[in-house]
């Protein structure tokens, strides 16, 4: 949910998000991701009868300033923004290592590789910031390890929902922890860290 109100699929109850130090209380999704936001889905959403290709390709819709006319007979600028806009989805590709499928419908690929393109499509749209919903649930080895090196590779900032300890231990900075109710913990360092910091407060508290 709080990533659904971050970038403006949910309207929040009460409160509001600020970003580049503007207060926003409401935000379309298309106008948060013109802003700079990019993110995944616990549920998989993606173009299950397109091909990987194509749907990395749907992440840089943003870049195209062409007309649906000249895109459909791919004339005028539309040919220009397509090489264009094809290089910066290749460096992708490449970089996640799905170069093999790249013509092969995302209906026929496995979980691990459909997360991995879903990935994809949220890095090529070149965002400021990464939302990333239970990122690691169900992957295989390599595509987390995918997982990992695009986030240490990435120059912005990652905001994760996720249950996966070992992963947050390994590539978090800031923990922001909900420990039921209302409570709401902000930590800098990683989960082992702020697990660490809890038991010495208990101790403290104690004493």
């Amino acid at each position: 949910s709080m990533l659904n109100v971050i970038n403006g699929i949910y309207l929040p109850q009460e409160g509001s998000v600020t970003y580049n130090g503007n207060v926003i209380t409401k935000i379309k999704p298309r106008d948060a991701a013109i802003s700079g936001m990019a993110r995944t889905f616990q549920n998989i959403a993606l173009f299950q009868g397109m091909t990987v290709l194509d749907n990395i390709m749907t992440g840089r819709n943003l870049f195209m300033k062409s007309t649906w006319l000249e895109q459909g007979l791919n004339i005028g600028r539309a040919k220009k923004e397509e090489v264009e806009n094809r290089i910066e989805v290749e460096k992708v590709i490449k970089f996640l290592q799905i170069e093999a499928i790249r013509k092969t419908p995302v209906a026929k690929l496995p979980y691990g590789l459909q997360k991995r393109v879903e990935l994809a499509r949220a890095l090529v749209a070149e965002p400021k910031v990464l939302l990333l919903d239970e990122p690691t649930n169900d992957l295989d080895v390599d595509t987390l390890r995918a997982l990992e090196e695009a986030i240490l590779d990435f120059s912005g900032c990652v905001v994760v929902i996720s249950h996966d300890r070992w992963f947050l231990n390994k590539l978090a900075t800031h923990i922001l922890a909900f420990e039921g109710g209302s409570h709401v913990e902000w930590f800098e360092g990683n989960y082992q860290d702020y697990e660490l910091d809890k038991k010495r407060s208990k101790v403290t508290t104690i004493m």
